[in-house]
């Protein structure tokens, strides 16, 4: 049986082993180089560049304003830090829903013009032709269902998915199609644990769970929400594993007052 320390490389193979072992995977989000490199030397095994960075980056309400050139310009940097990890890179709204053609063009964009392991769009069945599409060129892609944030103008709130029989159904169905047309993983995002456990238990391919219960494949965060940096944000599904906000807000004070008293620099602090 492997473990995590066997795997040199995170590829779309090792994950696929990590399933069928159950290993569970561990993945976060990061936006730039130093976070990107401390993430991957921890030995995170998936780092998603997300669209998060619309929120937590650039300060924006929605995913939704976030860009392909913006996508790009981040995961250049993020790679620049990365050894092991694989890099997932988000598609932004609007660069794959227009037709299979234009998502199989930017898809190909990221991949062409970064270091990128994977591309991930949200959706299920409705995008399933799209995944085919790309996939079969080998471009490897990971599925997202559940609530989809891109989509959020149209739920109306951010409230959990698949609650009811109905819907519960529907991303039932969507993660075995997003399966069939190629997807090697699965994002699953606020949604029921039983739900998860279910669909998991259906699936060949790692199922990735943020705020849907302790049965998925592995688990992902935002990491600014993890290290407390986030202060605004404070989900039920959130872990913080460290209060980073408090921690530099104390230093910065520091920093100051050492400044206006003249404490800082000293003589061996200076040249």
């Amino acid at each position: 049986m492997s473990t995590q320390k066997d795997f040199k490389k995170i590829t779309t193979k090792a994950l696929q082993v990590c399933k069928e072992q159950k290993i569970k995977i561990s993945a976060l989000t990061a936006y730039d180089f130093i976070t990107a490199k401390i993430l991957d030397k921890a030995g995170i095994d998936i780092i998603l560049v997300g669209d998060s960075l619309s929120n937590v980056f650039l300060g924006n309400d929605t995913t939704l304003p976030v860009t392909m050139d913006e996508m790009i310009y981040h995961t250049k940097a993020v790679a620049k830090g990365v050894e092991r990890a694989m890099i997932v890179v988000d598609m932004p709204f609007m660069s794959y829903q227009t037709n299979p053609d234009e998502a199989f063009r930017n898809a190909g964009r990221i991949m062409k013009e970064t270091p990128a392991g994977a591309v991930k769009m949200e959706g299920g069945i409705r995008i399933a032709e799209t995944v085919r599409k790309i996939t079969e060129a080998g471009i490897p892609v990971m599925g997202h269902i559940g609530l989809l944030p891109q989509s959020i103008h149209s739920y109306g709130s951010y409230e959990a998915r698949g609650k009811d029989p109905s819907e519960a159904k529907i991303i039932t169905e969507d993660a075995l199609a997003l399966e069939q047309a190629g997807a090697f993983a699965i994002v699953i995002e606020k949604t029921p644990a039983k739900l998860a456990k279910s669909i998991s238990a259906k699936l060949k391919v790692p199922l990735i769970g943020i705020g849907a219960g302790a049965y998925c494949d592995g688990q992902i965060l935002v990491t600014p929400d993890m290290l407390g940096l986030n202060v605004d944000f404070r989900p039920r599904f959130v872990r913080y594993y460290s209060n980073l906000a408090e921690e530099i807000e104390s230093a910065v004070k520091k920093y100051i007052s050492d400044v206006k008293s003249g404490k800082f620099p000293t003589e061996k602090e200076s040249y």
